[in-house]
Parts: structure tokens; C-alpha cells; sequence
């Protein structure tokens, strides 16, 4: 069991008698505990972080890439016990956790690293000298569902920029927030450049929101807690960055190789266990075809073993939390009572793991397209099979959704593509297109604003000045 305090000025840090347990979904047991932080905690972390700041921003912009590749490197170097750790606080099978859980923010911090020599920090523009300047405190406020790679794509583009955080991680899953500290300090960030608050959203999370000496505010969760962190930050008119939730759809054309469109597409909708704010949770699909498509996609899911998440060959583990386990059992069971046809899964629970927070991964189709489990975010295994009569009404369907985050298209390549412009979301994978760590990632609509990862995610924490001479 790790017992963690705050992390404050270089230093473990004391938050008094109340504290967080940290659940193993898979089991039930306590794995570890968190305290539950204050605003007199945030107040301390940002006192820090605003005492490290002139010192850090002036720091030459190589030498902090330097600390940033550091801090990638020695991700690598602890990627197991990072790995073993995640999936023991929420979940994620252990093979996943090596692949992606790890190897994501191995991969953002070493990239924006490398972005350092070559990023115009000053361009002339006519009599203009055009500077850009460190923001100031950064406030960064992560999820659960990838617990470092969330944090390390807000917290490596800050300190790039020259900017000091305070950071407050998810109550489920902070324990790698420990392990990044440990690797930033052996890199050799300055004690108060990077801070930790451990906490509930409702208390340290708006004390940090609200907070007059942070000067920026970079949220990832649920477009519902997004509201109310630009609702709570706007008394300050601090810069707020937002990533939300997502309800993505897959558009599969008349052309498309369905074999590809099928097994790329469900690997998508429940990636993580669903637990994915890009995942293709709605698949269209023609309706003359949407049988076919339904046999090749019950042929797929079941090879998606569901199980111990320290098995190597489990594909889905449990569901982050027990709550989060009821929240993907009351949508399926809506989804039934309005009518949708399960063709595989379904409710009750998943024969011989009753023990921990597990759900039976399930496919609904003849899906309305506005109904309640095609519009909103489960975060689970659950995909909506949507028919459509023709291409217009596929474009149609895909964006009738308040989110805009991601999105597919199989078909032809040329028809793929002209369908990929027409989508209103952030993202676009055609025909099984590979992550881009590089890309700009972000959503449209009630999916957020600002980018992250790349060139983008270290232009949202830059202030931009013009002196004319």
C-alpha cells in the first residue's frame, strides 16, 4: 500500500488527518491513500510555484528541454513499476498499460522536447518584435482513465514554455503523479517549479480554479466538471484550456473493406474498456448492410477476453471504480428500455468476476440515432450501432451530437477523406489513420477548446507580445 502526501516545494508535504483510499477496481482491496488537500494546501503549492517562477522562466529554453528529456527518459526507466501501478489504482490491462498507459507520455514529453530548437520563441513581423513569454502558474487539473500520460501532455509543454505548475491529479488514480515527481527532481527541475495537490475536484480542484496567482487553468474530465472550471475561473479571467468528453462517431462507407472497418472500429470503441474520451462509440454503418456488419462484429468481440487485468491476455479489465461500474450498467439497461437490440453483451454481470467492477462489454444495434445511449458519454464497453440511408444522413447523424472530439471513416480513399472534411470534431482517422503524437489534439463544440501534444500544446501555455521598435 503507498500512503502519499502533497508534493510542495520539492518536498513531500503533510495534508492532515483526512484521507482518499485508492481502490483496485479488480479487487476491491486498498492499494493506497492520498490526502484529502485544502485551499490552504493549493494556496501553499501556488505560493511555491509562483516563488519558482522568475527563477525557472529565465532558465535558458535548452536547458529546460534538457530537464524535459530527462524527465521522458526516466519515464522509460520506471516504465514497469509506472505500468503495474496504473493498472493496480484503475484497471487498465497490464498489457495496455505497457503499450499505450506508458509509452504515451514517454512519447509527448520526448517530442516537445525536441520542439525546443527549432520553435520561434521571437520572430520579427515588420517593426514588431514578436516575443513569446512563459504564462505564469499553471494550474492542471487531470483524470483518471490515463493518469500520467494526461498529466505529462499539460505538465511537459508548461515547463518547456517556462511556466511553474501546481497540479492536482485524480483522487482514483494518483499514484504515478508520486513516481513523475521523483523522475522530475532526479532531472533536475527546481524544487517549486512542479507541485502536487491531491484531492476531491469540488475542493481542490475549484481552489486551484479560482485561485488569483494562477494564471492559467489546463482541465481534462467530463464536460460537466469542464463547465464549472471555466465557471469558477472566469472571476479571475484566467486563460482556460479545456479537454472534454466525446461521443465519436465511425462512419463506415458503402466501399469500405468491412473486414478492416469492423476489427479497427470495435478496438476503438472499447479501448481502455471504453474508458476513452475518443472512442468510436457510435459506428454507422448502411442499413443494407448493417447485418453483415453486425456478424463480423460479434465475431470480433469475442475475442475480447474480459478479466484479471494482470493477465497478460485480458483485452478488458474492470471499470475504473465501482461507480464508474454502475454508470456503464444503468446505460446499458436504458439502452435496452429504449429499445435497442443487443447483439452481444448485455446486462448482469460478467459470470465468475462478480467480485470486482466489471461489465459485460455490449453491442447495441438498430440504434435511433438521438436516442439516449447514442448521445451521451458512457465511458464504458458499450458500442451503438447506427444504420443510415445514405451518405448525407451519415454526416448528418455524425454531428448531431454536442460533442466534437474525434472520429472515423472507412471507405475508399479519396471518398473517405472528402467525408473526414465534413465532420465537425477535432479529429479524423481515415481508414484506420496511426495516433499522431505530434498532431494537434482537441475537440469542437462541448468537447473543449485549445490543443494539446506537439507544436499546439506548447502554444496554449505561451503568452504572445509585440515590441515595436
Amino acid at each position: 500500500m503507498t500512503s502519499l502526501q502533497h508534493f510542495i516545494d520539492g518536498a513531500d508535504v503533510s495534508g492532515g488527518s483526512e484521507r482518499i483510499d485508492v481502490v483496485n477496481p479488480a479487487t476491491g482491496a486498498v492499494v493506497g491513500s492520498v490526502p484529502a488537500g485544502t485551499a490552504a494546501d493549493v494556496d501553499r503549492a501556488v505560493a511555491a510555484a509562483r516563488a519558482a517562477f522568475p527563477g525557472w522562466s529565465q532558465t535558458p529554453v535548452d536547458e529546460r528541454a534538457e530537464v524535459v528529456r530527462k524527465i521522458s527518459d526516466g519515464i522509460k526507466e520506471r516504465a514497469e513499476e509506472i505500468a503495474s501501478t496504473i493498472t493496480a489504482e484503475m484497471g487498465s490491462p497490464i498489457t495496455f498499460s505497457r503499450k499505450v498507459q506508458v509509452s504515451m507520455p514517454i512519447g509527448s514529453s520526448k517530442s516537445i522536447s525536441k520542439l525546443a530548437a527549432d520553435f520561434p520563441w521571437t520572430e520579427e513581423i515588420g517593426n514588431s518584435l514578436v516575443v513569446r513569454e512563459p504564462i505564469g502558474v499553471v494550474g492542471a487539473i487531470t483524470p483518471w482513465n490515463y493518469p500520467l500520460h494526461q498529466i505529462v501532455a499539460k505538465v511537459a509543454p508548461a515547463l518547456l514554455a517556462g511556466n511553474t505548475v501546481v497540479l492536482k491529479p485524480t483522487e482514483v488514480a494518483p499514484l504515478t503523479s508520486a513516481i513523475l515527481a521523483s523522475i522530475a527532481t532526479e532531472a533536475g527541475l527546481p524544487a517549486g517549479a512542479f507541485n502536487i495537490v491531491h484531492g476531491t475536484g469540488p475542493v481542490a480542484g475549484e481552489a486551484i480554479a479560482a485561485h488569483p496567482d494562477v494564471d492559467m487553468v489546463s482541465f481534462t474530465g467530463s464536460t460537466r466538471a469542464g463547465k464549472r472550471v471555466s465557471a469558477v475561473a472566469s472571476d479571475t479571467v484566467k486563460r482556460v484550456a479545456l479537454e472534454l468528453g466525446g461521443k465519436s462517431a465511425n462512419v463506415i462507407l458503402d466501399d469500405a473493406e468491412l473486414g478492416e472497418a469492423v476489427k479497427v472500429g470495435l478496438g476503438n470503441a472499447w479501448i481502455n474498456g471504453g474508458q476513452t474520451c475518443t472512442a468510436w462509440t457510435r459506428m454507422l454503418v448502411p442499413a443494407a448492410r448493417q447485418d453483415e456488419i453486425l456478424e463480423q462484429l460479434v465475431g470480433a468481440a469475442e475475442k475480447y477476453s474480459v478479466g484479471d487485468p494482470t493477465d497478460e491476455s485480458t483485452r478488458i479489465g474492470p471499470m475504473s471504480s465501482t461507480a464508474q461500474q454502475e454508470r456503464v450498467a444503468s446505460y446499458v439497461e436504458r439502452g435496452i428500455s429504449d429499445g435497442a437490440r443487443v447483439v452481444f453483451g448485455g446486462s448482469g454481470a460478467v459470470e465468475g468476476l462478480e467480485g470486482g467492477a466489471y461489465v459485460r462489454p455490449t453491442i447495441f444495434a438498430d440504434v435511433d440515432p438521438d436516442a439516449v445511449i447514442a448521445q451521451e458519454e458512457i465511458f464504458g464497453p458499450v458500442l451503438s450501432v447506427i444504420p443510415y440511408s445514405d451518405e448525407d444522413e451519415a454526416v448528418a447523424i455524425a454531428n448531431r451530437s454536442i460533442y466534437g472530439l474525434a472520429g472515423a471513416v472507412f471507405g475508399e480513399q479519396d471518398h473517405a477523406m472528402s467525408v473526414a472534411r465534413r465532420l465537425r470534431t477535432g479529429q479524423v482517422d481515415v481508414n484506420g489513420g496511426a495516433f499522431n503524437i505530434l498532431a494537434p489534439f482537441g475537440g469542437y463544440k462541448q468537447s473543449g477548446n485549445g490543443r494539446e501534444l506537439g507544436r499546439w500544446g506548447l502554444e496554449e501555455f505561451l503568452e504572445t507580445k509585440s515590441i515595436q521598435q
